[in-house]
């Protein structure tokens, strides 16, 4: 960073990726990608997430991240998917079930209860 012009280019790039944080209209989706994760097979689960997304034209409306550790390792591979205040906790996924979830809930909005840690 050298000018004034580059230092508010970075900080416009960052304002939009915090406002999907804040978006109640996008769905925010975290793969748990720890040693446990990818261990457990976390990384075809986001690779069948992220092929899934844009197969079904979801780009806008679903932003994919991973993280660390998540902390429920016997559960592995985890992934969360938040849209506002509300947070799912995908236990023990796989490819197939990854498609499942973004057919059934980021596509038409209904979660998938079995594969959640509730039900487990």
């Amino acid at each position: 960073m050298k000018t004034l012009a580059e230092l508010s280019e970075i900080r416009e790039r960052m304002k939009a990726k915090v406002s999907v944080r804040e978006n109640e209209n996008t769905y925010r989706v975290v793969v748990g990608m720890a040693t446990c994760g990818i261990a457990a097979g976390a990384r075809p689960v986001m690779s069948a997430l992220l092929d899934e997304v844009s197969k079904q034209g979801l780009e806008e409306t679903v932003h994919v991240s991973q993280t660390g550790c998540i902390g429920i390792c016997q559960y592995e591979p985890v992934v969360e998917v938040f849209k506002g205040e509300e947070k799912f906790t995908y236990v023990k996924m796989t490819p197939e079930k990854m498609r499942e979830v973004v057919d059934s809930h980021l596509k038409n909005g209904t979660p998938i209860a079995k594969y959640t840690i509730g039900n487990m």
